[in-house]
């Protein structure tokens, strides 16, 4: 980016509903939140962000960062960790925060908690693409090949389903309908101009940054937990079998 570069900022409030105290749940014997610290603290050392911090309003999850390696350099107003509380909140508090202590930065980068699975080579590597592009944001997808408007409904109050797509019946053919690329919440950049200037941390015109869709499991309920679980136990094995045997440990990103 300039000298001033990145900001990583790794989001984690105290209150969530569908998993309690989910930022601090044991995935693969590490909280939640250390897996993103990890991240962040890697992507500083390969110089594609020049800091990566923690905002939270939880004391033990700010204690728990902190034996982790992460970065908490204030407290997050409670106002801005309620269930109603927009990210725009946390975003602007830390710029602000850390501009009142002489810190400066051209763009922000979030890590999500809840997606924890990420490649740094990838994202160092999509940092470049960004830094080189005139595109304002930039977001982490997936490609879906089967989900698309003519398979999505709604439902009404009396348990009837509401289609998305007048066509839904009309014999359509899935496979005529480009793929869907579904934003996985992995990781977002943007520039903090744009964001200071529109209120908005998504451009209308965003570059993307492509995953895998195994890769891209977003933790909301117990059942994402125990899919995220899994392919993180996957992972973990594939990766010790490659480092006896001298094998790649993981596979690249899709281009």
């Amino acid at each position: 980016m300039s000298d001033s570069g990145i900001l990583a900022i790794i989001p984690a409030r105290g209150g969530s509903k569908g998993i309690p105290r989910k930022n601090l749940v044991d995935l693969c014997g590490k909280p939640l939140i250390a897996w993103s610290i990890e991240t962040g603290n890697a992507l500083v050392q390969s110089g594609t962000v020049a800091r990566a911090i923690v905002s939270t309003d939880d004391e033990e999850i700010a204690e728990v960062a902190r034996r982790h390696s992460g970065d908490v350099p204030f407290m997050r107003p409670t106002e801005l960790a309620t269930d109603t509380a927009k990210a725009l909140g946390y975003v602007l508090h830390a710029l602000d925060t850390l501009k009142a202590q002489g810190e400066h930065y051209q763009a922000v980068m979030l890590l999500q908690p809840t997606s924890p699975i990420r490649e740094v080579p990838a994202i160092v590597a999509a940092v470049d693409s960004f830094a080189a592009d005139r595109s304002n944001s930039m977001i982490s997808c997936y490609q879906e090949d089967y989900i698309n408007d003519l398979v999505l409904y709604c439902a009404d109050d009396t348990g009837h389903l509401v289609p998305k797509n007048p066509r839904h019946n009309k014999g359509v053919r899935r496979q005529d309908y480009r793929p869907t690329l579904v934003r996985n919440g992995a990781l977002y950049v943007t520039r903090i101009d744009y964001v200071r200037r529109t209120g908005q941390l998504v451009c209308d015109y965003p570059l993307l940054m492509r995953m895998r869709k195994v890769d891209s499991i977003d933790l909301d309920t117990p059942d994402d937990l125990i899919i995220l679980r899994a392919v993180m136990e996957a992972r973990i094995r594939q990766a010790d079998g490659a480092a006896r045997f001298g094998a790649p440990v993981l596979e690249k990103q899709e281009k």
